[in-house]
């Protein structure tokens, strides 16, 4: 299928086609990402006849000063999305702005920080040297990067006799990734894209990335990683979203996605199912009694109790973990859209 040119829409553009994601309320925070319905199919087979659909019409906008987190199982699509974006990979359908240009404009790489998943350095450099060939081809003076790259090593807790003295062969895996996050770094980007920053790396290593990407965040960065290591983008993200085989499930907070907290776990005993399925869901009977899930004002449910003849022994103000929200979002069918294609707009 022939890749469409890219091109960002104009105000002639057909209502229908433009995004509901304008409208919503972000403050004053410009759009940083915009996309409409992108897709991306690959050709595959010994004759090149079998069709398979990387990405399925993604529409999203990520704004000014977010951290956003795109979540997903291996294979669900995340890299080829974010390598869309950059310019690295080209789109099948759909259109796609970055920074206010469309995807790979010239000049808006200039201000793009990028990290990718397994990234390749040069291991008989020293990281001081590899950051300066990072700068040169950025064009940075040579009195900028004196400065700068002191900063960004330790910004990023890099040990400057490691970073000055030792190739990078020599380095361990959490080493390299401070290096390749102080690269990412290097231009001063207004938007940073990390392709799982956590992947492979020791619990001291996460923490040490996470810190760093929380640094960046409360210095108003803008930044969007792919991850499925669900804990750390828990802590993290302003905004997540679930891409499943190349399908968009969901985007949002995590209070829009997981309830704001007015969710009660209820453990008791007595009444009988009939009863308490009208109140709790995921109701569940075992020999010391019975727990479920009540959502809403609980007053209600603890005025009925006499009636149905049931006691509480425990009642927690509780919330789905990211986790449990996201298996449970894989496990719903995937709802089944129709898209117009170019002779329904004819």
């Amino acid at each position: 299928m022939e890749s469409v040119p890219d091109r960002p829409l104009t105000e002639q553009e057909p209502e229908e086609n433009k995004s509901d994601l304008h409208s919503e309320a972000q403050g004053d925070r410009p759009p940083v990402v915009q996309v409409w319905e992108l897709g991306k199919t690959y050709r595959t087979g010994f004759w090149f006849d079998r069709v398979i659909e990387s990405l399925k019409s993604i529409t999203l906008t990520v704004y000014e000063g977010e951290t956003f987190g795109l979540l997903g199982l291996n294979g669900a699509g995340k890299t080829t999305f974010l390598k869309i974006l950059l310019g690295l990979v080209r789109r099948t359908s759909g259109r796609a702005t970055l920074l206010g240009k469309p995807i790979g404009d010239r000049a808006t790489r200039a201000r793009i920080g990028y990290l990718p998943e397994n990234p390749y350095f040069y291991d008989y450099l020293t990281a001081w040297e590899f950051l300066q060939h990072a700068a040169d081809l950025f064009g940075i003076a040579k009195n900028v990067q004196k400065k700068r790259i002191p900063e960004l090593l330790d910004w990023v807790e890099l040990d400057s006799y490691a970073a000055k003295k030792k190739p990078m062969r020599q380095y361990s895996k959490g080493m390299l990734q401070r290096t390749g996050m102080a690269q990412a770094l290097i231009n001063n980007p207004d938007i940073l894209f990390l392709d799982e920053p956590m992947s492979g790396l020791d619990p001291i290593g996460r923490y040490r990335v996470r810190e760093i990407i929380l640094s960046l965040k409360n210095h108003g960065k803008t930044i969007f990683f792919n991850s499925h290591i669900l804990a750390d983008v828990e802590q993290i993200c302003d905004r997540i979203a679930i891409l499943d085989r190349g399908e968009l499930r969901c985007t949002g907070t995590l209070d829009e996605l997981l309830g704001t907290g007015d969710r009660y776990r209820i453990e008791g005993k007595g009444g009988s199912t009939q009863d308490l399925d009208q109140y709790l869901k995921n109701l569940e009977f075992g020999q010391s009694g019975w727990c479920g899930e009540l959502e809403g004002d609980p007053r209600e449910f603890l005025g009925r109790l006499k009636a149905i003849d049931a006691s509480i022994t425990r009642m927690d103000l509780t919330r789905p973990s990211l986790e449990e929200f996201f298996l449970q979002t894989l496990k719903k069918p995937s709802p089944v859209t129709r898209h117009p294609s170019s002779r329904d707009s004819e």
